[in-house]
């Protein structure tokens, strides 16, 4: 089937002007904010409904063409980039909050509903609920955020936010639809138990496996008091041995901290470094909410013990100092104070390029492994900005390295692709596992991955996909190369 009569096709699905092919706009979708190589779609078309999904993938499967859903295209993966001469899905049209159920404590949310939507719905509506946020920018999708296994400002309670679903609808490769969780018994949608849960078969697959077209996130109690503050380490040492304790009481609602460098660009210095001897390390947060005034006195006072204990010791450690004090030494601490925010640092600079190697791994090698990550960033010319979580109740933690650079420059696309590959092998090596990640991270998982999860996988995506339409090359499924190496272990 030729481009004229694809056109013609999707036209028909979805009318004219949901339909696009001008130049300006496949140029749009051929690339991201990383140094993923630019990759230009043949259409990119607006659905609204799951019915014109399915309509879409159908023929998709017909014309053996290629597809990409997309939303805020702000992945760091390379994850939206198109197949070339491919159909991107943007799914941003599809943005309603279909329901709210507040005694289970869930809403049921199409795959554009973004962070700053579904906080607008649920204030406008006066639900005495939130969700969880991340810091990525407040027009990303909710929905995508969930399925790559992203993370949120409540993750330290609750995992990562996959952990948060309570089902979904979604659209097979083959242009079948399927609710999985409770919702495909009940018309209640309140949990992924006690059915099998085939809702992991489009958790972290990358859009691999089908097209998420409705999904139940869980909601939280909004709760009368909150502190966020801040606290300053001088070592890594000691920054992670507190960050260890914390994680230990069941009193906070996020706990995470920053690298020095992060300090540097909210106040605009482009190029920070080196650091200052004298200066911190590390800033360390705490998020702590309350019922009442009186609950969060209890739970400051433990925070305050456990920061005296550690000083009774010898460490180095500052007094705490709550976002609100901050912001009124210097106002570009309010990006800190409310979420979703925009952290305008990290995105709007010379050649809007970003890109990361963000890992979930072992809490006890987090110092370790930020000084290592620090070393090799060193190397390669770019300031250390790290970011440090401790996930679900401190089972785990997450191990982040952000690069910035210029995009518009060949040379600096390279060298970040050159920081990004070696750390990824240090964090490898200390048990990390990078999440989100692109196809150059999968090809440094090969000879590590258990053969039979491979050969699982790859038959999970055959048999899901038997056309290969579903967002090509991601994780490598269905690829030659991938192929090969499977074959190379036999």
């Amino acid at each position: 089937m030729n481009a004229d009569e694809i056109k013609k096709r999707l036209v028909a699905i979805l009318g004219p002007e949901r339909v696009n092919t001008d130049d300006a706009t496949l140029e749009k979708y051929s690339k991201d904010m990383t140094e993923a190589p630019e990759a230009r779609p043949g259409f990119v078309v607006f659905p609204q409904t799951t019915e014109e999904v399915a309509a879409i993938v159908k023929l998709a499967n017909e014309a053996k063409l290629p597809l990409t859903p997309r939303v805020a295209g702000t992945n760091l993966g390379g994850l939206t980039i198109p197949s070339p001469g491919g159909c991107v899905i943007d799914l941003t049209q599809m943005n309603r909050v279909l329901e709210v159920n507040p005694s289970e404590r869930y809403a049921i949310i199409e795959p554009g509903v973004t962070f700053e939507g579904i906080k607008k719905h649920l204030d406008e509506n006066r639900y005495d609920l939130v969700i969880g946020y991340p810091l990525s920018p407040p027009w990303t999708s909710v929905v995508a955020n969930c399925l790559l296994d992203g993370l949120g400002n409540l993750s330290f309670r609750y995992g990562t936010m996959a952990e948060w679903i309570n089902g979904i609808e979604a659209v097979l490769p083959t242009g079948e639809v399927i609710r999985a969780g409770s919702c495909a018994l009940s018309p209640l949608w309140f949990n992924r138990a006690p059915m099998p849960d085939l809702v992991g078969l489009f958790v972290s697959w990358q859009g691999t496996t089908g097209i998420v077209t409705k999904m139940a996130v869980q909601l939280w109690p909004r709760r009368a008091e909150r502190l966020r503050t801040f606290i300053m380490f001088y070592t890594w040492k000691e920054a992670f041995e507190m960050l260890a304790r914390f994680a230990r009481y069941n009193i906070y609602d996020d706990i995470g901290g920053l690298s020095w460098v992060t300090s540097k660009l909210l106040f605009k210095i482009e190029k920070p470094g080196p650091k200052d001897p004298n200066e911190p390390i590390f800033f360390l947060y705490l998020d702590i909410s309350a019922e009442d005034k009186e609950e969060l006195h209890l739970k400051i006072k433990m925070m305050n013990r456990e920061l005296e204990r550690g000083r009774d010791q010898g460490m180095q450690i500052e007094s705490p100092m709550d976002v609100r004090t901050l912001t009124s030494i210097n106002p570009d601490f309010e990006k800190f104070a409310e979420f979703p925010t925009y952290l305008d640092f990290l995105i709007e600079t010379k050649g809007q390029g970003l890109t990361w190697v963000g890992t979930y791994g072992p809490v006890n090698r987090l110092a370790e492994g930020a000084e290592k990550c620090e070393k090799i960033m060193w190397a390669h010319g770019f300031p250390p900005t790290l970011v440090i979580r401790p996930m679900k109740g401190g089972h785990y933690a997450v191990l982040r390295c952000i690069t910035i650079f210029d995009r518009s420059d060949p040379e600096d696309r390279k060298r970040a692709a050159a920081v990004n590959a070696a750390l990824c092998d240090q964090v490898l090596e200390l048990g990390y596992i990078p999440y989100k990640a692109p196809a150059w991270a999968v090809r440094k998982f090969l000879p590590r991955l258990d053969q039979g999860y491979l050969h699982t996988l790859q038959r999970i995506k055959d048999l899901l996909d038997p056309n290969g339409i579903m967002n090509p090359g991601k994780w490598l499924l269905g690829t030659e190369e991938l192929k090969q190496a499977l074959k190379t272990r036999e």
